[in-house]
């Protein structure tokens, strides 16, 4: 059953994609409204008394969608990189939201000795709320059609200060689909 969905997901990941870069487009007419765009676009949405595909990923779908991501750069199959651009080894990828601690906890009942907590933590596909594109935008003036070519994608990890209180979001890798990139300076 969960082969069958990830194989569905992944044909309606590939027909939304097919449909954004349709055949009937013919380069010489089109004209480049930006060689280079960033954006972020959220999978999860924040309010829940929003309508359920607004700024929504359903939740299962969501989440194979990223975990195919994970374990493609997880297993190499894709070449991660980070926020300066540099090649990462699996290893690194898989290294990032892990998060191993040991605190020692005082006891408020006798015999009063100290206890030993260890916290391991580890990325969780759902903490991953959006995904930040890389685009190349190309319009068709008679017909106002847009063609987008994604060149590049990251996923974006919720990030919470100490109080619970949201920080903002930074990216885990990119991953680049196009030759030109990643830039060099």
């Amino acid at each position: 059953m969960l082969k069958q969905s990830a194989i569905i997901l992944f044909l309606g990941f590939t027909f939304f994609l097919a449909s954004c870069s349709s055949d009937t487009y013919k380069k010489e007419d089109l004209d480049v409204v930006t060689e280079r765009i960033q954006y972020d676009v959220t999978i999860k949405t924040p309010d829940p008394d929003m309508d359920w595909w607004v700024q929504n990923i359903e939740g299962q779908r969501r989440e194979q969608l990223i975990a195919m991501i994970l374990n493609k750069a997880y297993e190499g199959k894709v070449q991660a990189y980070n926020y300066f651009d540099q090649p990462m080894t699996p290893e690194e990828v898989q290294a990032i939201g892990v998060r191993n601690d040991t605190l020692i906890m005082p006891s408020m009942l006798p015999p009063y000795e100290d206890s030993v907590v260890v916290i391991n933590e580890r990325l969780r596909v759902n903490d991953i709320e959006r995904i930040r594109f890389l685009e190349e935008w190309h319009i068709n003036p008679a017909t106002l059609s847009i063609k987008k070519n994604v060149l590049g994608m990251a996923l974006m990890l919720t990030d919470f200060d100490t109080a619970g209180e949201l920080r903002g979001y930074r990216h885990l890798f990119w991953i680049y689909f196009d030759d030109r990139y990643p830039k060099s300076y």
